[in-house]
C-alpha cells in the first residue's frame, strides 16, 4: 500500500542534541474543566479494563499488534544516547518493544493517564529488568508539564484518538521534542479499499464489542473502541493536523491493508 507524504519532504538539515537529565517541571496551563472531566472518564475506563487489556489486544488484532509495534520501533534511527517519551504508554508494550529493539536508548519516559495501566506497566518493566532506563509518569498527554525540548523521539501507540484534544496533544509533542526530533504515532485507521473497509467495519461493530464484553465484562469500553476508530481522522486529514502543529517531513505508512498506520513528523531544526 502506498505511503502518503504530506507535505512534500523539506530540505532542512535536522540535528538532535543530547541531554544530561530529564527534568519534570510544572510550566503548563491546566486543562479546562471540561477536559478534566473527559480525562477522568477516559482514565476510569482504562482503569476498569486493565486486567484483560493485553490479552484482548492480542486476540482482537489477531496477533498483528506485535508486528505493528515492531514496525514502529524499527522507524527509529540507530544512534547513541537516545532520549524517548512514550505517550499513552498503557501497559508498556510499545515502550518495552522500543527498548528491546534499541539498546542505545539511554533514558525513556512512559506517560499515561490511567493509574492501573501504569501499575501493570511498572510490573512489566521490572520483569524485563528495564527499571534503570524507565521513568513512569501519570499525566494527560495534552498537558504533560515536562520540560520543553527534552526528547529525541516522542512515540504513541494507539493512544492519540483517546486524548482529550488531538491537536493539543500534537502541539505538546512538538514542544517536548528537540529541534530535529521526531514524533512517531501508531494508530488505527480505516482501509481505503471498499471491500476490506466493509469487512473491517462489520468486525469492529459486531465482533469487537461482543468479545470485549465476554472477556472483560465491559461492553461500553469496547463499543467505544470501534466508534473511536470510525470517527478518527483520515490519514490525509491527520497529516494536515500534524502540519498545523508545526511538523514537517510528514508521512503516513499504512499497515495491514490500512487497518493501522504509522505517522511520522519532524520538528524543524
Amino acid at each position: 500500500m502506498q505511503k502518503l507524504t504530506w507535505p512534500p519532504p523539506c530540505r532542512q538539515s535536522c540535528k538532535s542534541n543530547p541531554i544530561n537529565r530529564i527534568d519534570i517541571i510544572s510550566n503548563q496551563t491546566a486543562p479546562s474543566m471540561s477536559n478534566k472531566r473527559n480525562s477522568l472518564s477516559i482514565s476510569r475506563m482504562f482503569d476498569s479494563i486493565t486486567p484483560t487489556y493485553d490479552i484482548l489486544n492480542h486476540i482482537l488484532s489477531l496477533g498483528m499488534d506485535f508486528y505493528w509495534r515492531r514496525q514502529l520501533a524499527d522507524t527509529i534511527d540507530t544512534k547513541k544516547n537516545i532520549r524517548i517519551l512514550d505517550m499513552a504508554t498503557g501497559t508498556g508494550d510499545v515502550l518495552i518493544s522500543l527498548l528491546h529493539r534499541h539498546p542505545d536508548i539511554t533514558k525513556a519516559v512512559g506517560l499515561d493517564i490511567s493509574e492501573n495501566m501504569l501499575a501493570l506497566c511498572r510490573r512489566k518493566i521490572t520483569k524485563y529488568h528495564l527499571t534503570d532506563k524507565v521513568t513512569l509518569i501519570k499525566a494527560d498527554a495534552a498537558a504533560t508539564s515536562l520540560a520543553s525540548e527534552t526528547f529525541d523521539y516522542v512515540t504513541m501507540g494507539f493512544g492519540i484518538r483517546n486524548t482529550t484534544e488531538v491537536l493539543a496533544t500534537l502541539n505538546e509533542t512538538h514542544r517536548l521534542l528537540y529541534q530535529g526530533g521526531k514524533v512517531l504515532i501508531l494508530e488505527f485507521s480505516m482501509p481505503s479499499n471498499r471491500i476490506i473497509r466493509n469487512c473491517y467495519l462489520f468486525y469492529l461493530r459486531r465482533f469487537v464489542p461482543l468479545v470485549g464484553r465476554l472477556l472483560s465484562g465491559d461492553f461500553n469500553a469496547y463499543r467505544y473502541l470501534n466508534t473511536s476508530i470510525e470517527n478518527f481522522y483520515s490519514q490525509e486529514n491527520f497529516c494536515r493536523l500534524m502540519q498545523k502543529a508545526g511538523f514537517t517531513n510528514i508521512n503516513a505508512t499504512p499497515l495491514t491493508f490500512g487497518i493501522a498506520c504509522i505517522y511520522q513528523g519532524t520538528k524543524p531544526g
